[in-house]
Parts: C-alpha cells; structure tokens; sequence
C-alpha cells in the first residue's frame, strides 16, 4: 500500500495503468489479482504496490518485479510465480532448485589463451533477518555493512584483504579503487532508483577486495552482498575454486554471527530480482571472436547453448576489437557447477568455430541443435528500447560500470572488473 490513507479507496481506482507496458509484470498482474493483494502485507510491512513499483515507472521493463524481503516470495507467490516461471524457461512452482558448489566436479580444462583475455564469476548474496535493498532501513543497512566486513576481514591466507567504506572513502583509495576497476557508482539507473535501491548512498555501502586482487566483495548494492572471483586468462575452475571457498568462509564468519544466507528448496539463493534466484551466478570471459561475430548465427548459437552474449563492457555496449562478453544464459534450475561447466564448453565450442573461421572453412558441421529455432525467436523479437530492461540478465546499466561518490569525483573513468 502507497499509505495507510489508501485503504479509504476501492483497490480497483489504484490499479496500475499499463497502457504501453511489456514486463511480465503487466501480463500477469490482473485487477482482480491487485484488488485481492493490495492491502497485503510481508512481515517487514512490504507492499504489493512497493513490488511492482519498478514496473510500474519503466514501460520497457522486461519483468517489473522486485522483492523487499525474503517473505515477498511466498506472500506475493500468486503474482511472481507465473512470472518466475516464465522468465526462468519453464521453472514452476513445484520444482525445486539444486546447488551444487563443488569445483572437482568442474573439468579443468583451461580455455586458450589466444583467445580468452579474462575469466569471472560472480552472484548474490542476502542475509536472512534483513529487508532487501528496495525495503532495507538504514540501520539495518548499516547492520549488514558491519556483519559483511568484520567477516571478511577476518579471512586469511589468500583471501586476506582490506574493506573500504564508501561513506569515508580518502581519494587516494577511491581513485586506487577506479584503477582496479573496483568501485560501484552511485546508483542513477532507473532500475536501482524507481526500485528504492538507491536511497542514502553512500551510507551503508563499501567494497572489500583481497591482497591478490582477484576476490571481491561489494556491500550494499543491489544485494546485501555482491561476491566476484576473477582473474586474466581462462583458468575457469581456479576462478571457481576461489569462489566457493570465498563463499564458504564468509558464511561460515556469517553463521558464527547466529546469522545465514537466505535460501531455499524450491528457489535457491533469495535475491532482490527474481531473474537472479537460483545460483545467482554469472560466469563470464571476456574472448576475442571477431570472425563468430561476423556470422548472422552468432547470437542463436549462443542461445542454443544457454549461453548470453554481450558487448565488451556488457548489456547494452558494443565489441571492442572483436571482444565478446559470454555467460550463461541460466540461474535458476541447474546448479553453480551445471553453469560453471555450460560456459566452459560453450566458449571451448566458440573458439572451435573461430579458428575454423580464420582459416575460411565451414562451421555448418559444429553448429548446435536448435540453432534454427533460436534464430527464429530472435527474428520475432523486437528492440523496444536502448534503454533497458531489469535484472541479471537484463539491467538498466551494464553491471560492469564503474561508479563514483559525489564528495569525491573520479579523475579517469574505467569499467569495473573487466581485467581488459
């Protein structure tokens, strides 16, 4: 609900008008469903109104739909489950997600090196006890800060490092930070703004890095905590294997709290975009295809491999000399090491081609089944805007930005975690 006035009127005159929209969210929103769920409210006091809020501004938005606490899943569940199952191939409201963060079961074979510049993963994390990002108070934001670091500045050997606080952030640090292509920016895209995620920045918010420079962690953003292994080259499993570790130590200082991540059987990971439920993660290299790039079926032959393809600097950027940002196309469903390997051997097949490629011969006899039909699908869609759609898969910014606090202007401009 808008505010306790709003009772006062029939929840019919408070329906959204979704004349221009496309999100999931006006497909699946009915009147009849707003007017039995509107005065419904989460534990925390969260709204249906608060959760389509984001839709409801952005037109363009492909879902519409953010969560302000972990209960928003199951409270609202009559609206986000046809969403989730739409959004998410199929995933219905009686399946149940599998995680898996195993990194033996990965094979590591190493990408070539030719060809892949850096490998990443990343994913969300939100502790169970606190509203999410579009609901979250202040103090308890800053509860979250003070649970994060302390636990992180507690792990040792590889994964010892340093916390920044955005809030006193020194220029020398800040600009250090721009260097490395830490530093998240002060949130101004429509999808943190109309979502309530970007209220008192930079209070509450801060980055934590490793000696190594290749784990990080940012806190507060648009999840309690966003963790990313990284490194140059394609040595994907040693990315993963740091990741689970990472991920492990840092829930285990967590639990010692009398604290936990949210999760569940049925939708893994709880995360503010329901695009992200599930693992969370992102496994993505940044490779060198320009002559894949040249072929009309590019696109559909990631698609059939479950694989996105982005722009050098991500969703909505274009390829700089040929270098493409390839991740998995799934979250929720298969499990962290199901992802992890799908983009191993789907880059594996792409440089495959791309070699066939340089040399002028046919790749007819290495393009995967489906290819056609995900041609076709994309042959029906349409742009509708530059702009953006929400979520993992689809941000209102491409979540390799580097970001910046008003007190302190950045000199240089650089991505974040691109390891170009």
């Amino acid at each position: 609900m808008a505010n306790l006035m709003q009772k006062n009127f029939d929840p019919k005159e408070d329906f959204p008008n979704f004349q221009g929209h496309h999100s999931l969210l006006s497909k699946y929103l009915t009147e009849d469903m707003y007017c039995r769920l509107r005065d419904t409210e989460t534990e925390s006091g969260y709204t249906l109104d608060k959760a389509i809020q984001n839709g409801v501004d952005n037109s363009d938005f492909h879902l519409g739909l953010l969560a302000g606490d972990e209960e928003t899943y199951s409270v609202f569940a009559e609206l986000f489950d046809p969403v989730i199952e739409e959004y998410h191939n199929g995933f219905k409201k009686t399946d149940n997600h599998v995680t898996d963060l195993s990194p033996d079961k990965v094979s590591d074979d190493i990408l070539d090196g030719d060809y892949v510049i850096s490998s990443r993963i990343r994913t969300g994390r939100n502790i169970r006890g606190f509203a999410l990002s579009p609901h979250v108070a202040r103090s308890e934001r800053r509860q979250i800060e003070k649970l994060v670091s302390e636990a992180l500045c507690a792990l040792g050997d590889e994964l010892a490092g340093k916390y920044y606080s955005l809030q006193t952030l020194g220029q020398e640090d800040q600009q250090q930070l721009i260097d490395d292509h830490f530093l998240f920016e002060k949130p101004i895209s429509r999808h943190f703004t109309s979502g309530g995620m970007a209220r008192d920045f930079p209070d509450g918010r801060g980055i934590w890095h490793n000696d190594e420079k290749n784990f990080l962690v940012w806190i507060n953003e648009e999840d309690h905590t966003r963790i990313i292994s990284m490194e140059k080259g394609g040595n994907m499993k040693a990315v993963f294997e740091r990741f689970c570790k990472g991920l492990k130590e840092v829930e285990k200082h967590i639990q010692n709290e009398g604290k936990e991540f949210m999760w569940n059987e049925h939708l893994g990971f709880i995360l503010t975009c329901p695009s992200n439920l599930g693992t969370g993660v992102r496994c993505s290299v940044h490779a060198k295809l320009p002559h894949m790039a040249k072929d009309p079926r590019f696109g559909p032959i990631c698609t059939s491999l479950r694989l996105q393809k982005r722009g050098t600097s991500g969703e909505f950027t274009e390829s700089i000399g040929g270098v493409y940002d390839i991740s998995n196309l799934d979250r929720l469903g298969s499990s962290e090491v199901e992802q992890v390997q799908r983009v191993i051997d789907g880059v594996k097949l792409l440089i495959e081609m791309e070699k066939k490629l340089e040399k002028g011969e046919s790749i007819d006899d290495l393009v995967p089944d489906g290819t056609e039909e995900a041609a076709a699908k994309e042959a029906e869609k349409k742009p509708k805007t530059t702009e953006n759609k929400e979520g993992s898969k689809t941000q209102d910014k491409p979540d390799t930005e580097q970001i910046k606090t008003d007190a302190k202007p950045a000199k240089k401009k650089s991505s974040t975690c691109s390891l170009l």
